[in-house]
């Protein structure tokens, strides 16, 4: 079936296809009865407005898309700070397309590969634990690119991260003082940069009070929930089970506080809030981040870059606050 055109609209609409144009983009000068007999034929029609010829004929460079990469979508941090790029590109007439890598170098590629084929302005990028040399050659074509909440290997491109080795460290300060000694790790792969960063910290904050690191605290590649849960199970088995545990992601905080009990008497500090941390009993304390500050500082710096800006690289990195809540910690 032939897709309706302009021309079909204006027919429909008993108006000039130069009216259509003005209306379905919003310019002024259209009277209200106009515009409402233009909206009822595009809706009657089905017409949907060609962007790119659009921008060809005004002479306007790139397609008005840019494309975000994240590690996975359905994780309410990324999806918090997906909804406050879209709210960047929409300020900016500009059309997002989203796609998730599970943290796989492969299907990071195949998505960039998609998304470039698309001729996307530009990409935000959470890097995957592989190289990023293969970016090169879009950019060399134009496309621009800006790395968030990971820097990339091999990319001098614009990075924006938070304080994940200091918002760590204070997280186990916390804990220690506290007056915990056992106090477990549990991480994501520790490929990621934010977790090889969360785990320095830990380590700092151990070495800071004369505790060496126990590599039987210490759980790595903990990828879901019932991961998590697994991991908090083996710590429970061990002779010396820890009496606090620091976990470093909001997907394996909520795994550990679902298998928790009320015969645990474990403290918990995780990284990043979500929502209802606040309301478990006992409320969770989080180093909390600002995932729709870094979706935002992501995008103006990716707009700029669009826009023209040629300067060198930045390295923005935000800042995390330790919120602790609730009159004391689960077995104070």
């Amino acid at each position: 079936m032939k897709r309706p055109t302009m021309k079909d609209v204006a027919r429909a609409a008993g108006v000039s296809p130069m009216t259509v144009s003005r209306a379905v983009s919003g310019e002024p000068g259209v009277s209200p009865g106009t515009a409402a007999r233009v909206e009822q034929a595009v809706r009657q029609l089905g017409y949907q407005r060609n962007d790119n010829a659009r921008n060809l004929r005004r002479k306007i460079p790139g397609t008005s898309t840019i494309g975000l990469v994240v590690d996975d979508l359905a994780n309410p941090f990324y999806a918090l700070m997906a909804r406050s790029v879209e709210d960047e590109a929409h300020r900016r007439g500009c059309l997002v397309l989203v796609g998730s890598t599970n943290d796989e170098p492969r299907r990071e590629r195949e998505v960039i590969a998609a998304f470039t084929a698309r001729q996307v302005d530009g990409l935000l990028l959470v890097p995957t634990i592989g190289g990023h040399g293969f970016l090169k050659q879009p950019m060399e074509g134009g496309t621009r690119v800006v790395c968030v909440d990971r820097p990339a290997k091999g990319l001098a491109v614009d990075t924006v991260t938070v304080d994940n080795r200091a918002g760590a460290e204070r997280a186990v300060r916390h804990l220690l003082a506290q007056g915990h000694t056992r106090i477990a790790y549990l991480g994501d792969r520790f490929g990621i940069w934010t977790q090889r960063e969360r785990h320095a910290g830990y380590r700092d904050a151990l070495a800071a009070h004369g505790i060496p690191e126990d590599p039987a605290l210490v759980r790595h590649d903990l990828r879901s929930r019932s991961d998590a849960a697994a991991a908090l199970a083996a710590l429970r088995a061990l002779p010396g089970p820890p009496t606090a545990l620091f976990t470093t992601n909001d997907v394996i905080t909520m795994g550990v506080m679902g298998a928790l009990g009320p015969a645990d008497r474990v403290d918990v500090v995780g990284f990043d809030d979500f929502p209802l941390a606040d309301r478990l009993s006992p409320p969770l304390s989080v180093v909390s981040q600002d995932p729709v500050a870094l979706g935002a500082t992501a995008a103006h710096l990716l707009f700029s870059r669009i826009d023209g800006d040629r300067s060198a690289p930045r390295s923005v990195v935000l800042l995390t606050r330790l919120i602790v809540r609730g009159p004391g910690q689960r077995g104070s």
